[in-house]
């Protein structure tokens, strides 16, 4: 081969650069600049979108006027109550409705559908077992429900905030598995009271057990007036003396003169007003802030009244 012949390449490494040079040039002027977002804050995107915020809970406490840091304590504590209160209530009306309805299933519930006791007295004069709730529904139509406090929560400044279920907790090895406990009164007002006493993981469940159990435990109370001070003969009160004792607790009722009214706590108030005694005295001594013991203690003396030779 000669040397007078050369490769001269079509394009050099210059020669690529200035024509992508000039292809981005022309794809510029097509391509328009995006506006930049504005960051906006949290608030103002859930108002564009209309979404609305979690409402912050705010502690129902009330302040007297004039001063800030004084709280009517008494005014809180009721209010939360009532709502409790207005749920035994409902769940008492929806026991109700079911008894409507009932289909006995023991030979008990068979003999009361038919007729052969009229009153709920002379039922538990003949001693039988009663299991089924719905039986005190037929025949105490105005049965009427109360809940007991026995469950509390420590205050920031010291003592207990009174709930309507305890609970409790057991250790398991996945964790702490809780249950709740309630304590439900039932009476009529005139002589027939009953107590029971249930747990659940739910507190609705509790009560609706307890509820049932109650009715189960339904007694008969034998009232008079066994005051010295009174001697009507009437029964607004209770005939003697009488005591029981649950765990440490023991208690004793006195019988009273008539207008005195029930001198004793409030949870012991709601068995005896839904007994229907209204006078009379109550000495109690041991824990009495154990308050399931206290309401056991109480129902047992007044299950003692029944417990006499002959008719007073």
């Amino acid at each position: 081969m000669s040397s007078d012949l050369l490769f001269v390449p079509l394009t050099d490494s210059n020669g690529k650069r200035a024509e992508h040079m000039a292809e981005e040039k022309k794809k510029a002027p097509e391509e328009k600049e995006k506006p930049k977002e504005e960051k906006t804050p949290m608030v103002a995107r859930h108002i564009e979108q209309k979404i609305d915020l979690p409402e912050r809970k705010l502690p129902q406490k009330r302040l007297l006027r004039g001063e800030t840091d004084v709280v009517k304590e008494e005014e809180v504590q009721e209010e939360e109550r009532k709502p409790r209160e207005e749920e035994v209530q409902a769940v008492g009306r929806e026991l109700r409705e079911q008894a409507r309805g009932w289909l006995p299933k023991t030979s008990l519930g068979q003999r009361v559908i038919k007729g052969e006791f009229k009153t709920i007295d002379d039922l538990l004069r003949t001693g039988e077992l009663i299991m089924e709730p719905e039986i005190i529904d037929y025949l105490v139509p105005d049965l009427k429900s109360d809940i007991v406090y026995i469950g509390g929560s420590p205050g920031k400044g010291g003592g207990i905030r009174r709930t309507a279920t305890k609970r409790t907790a057991r250790m398991h090895k996945s964790g702490r598995r809780f249950k709740l406990t309630s304590v439900i009164v039932v009476g009529n007002e005139d002589g027939i009271i009953g107590i029971g006493k249930a747990s659940s993981r739910e507190h609705k469940t509790a009560i609706e057990k307890a509820m049932e159990q109650a009715k189960l435990n339904v007694i008969s109370v034998k009232k008079g007036c066994g005051s010295w001070e009174c001697g009507c003969g009437g029964e607004h009160s209770i005939p003697f003396r009488a005591d029981a004792s649950c765990g440490s607790v023991k208690v004793t009722l006195i019988p009273a003169p008539k207008g005195l009214g029930t001198v004793a706590s409030d949870p012991v108030k709601k068995v005896l007003n839904l007994a229907g005694i209204r006078d009379v005295w109550v000495k109690a001594s041991g824990n009495t802030h154990a308050r399931a013991n206290l309401i056991y203690a109480v129902f047992g003396a007044l299950k003692s009244l029944n417990r006499t030779k002959g008719d007073l």
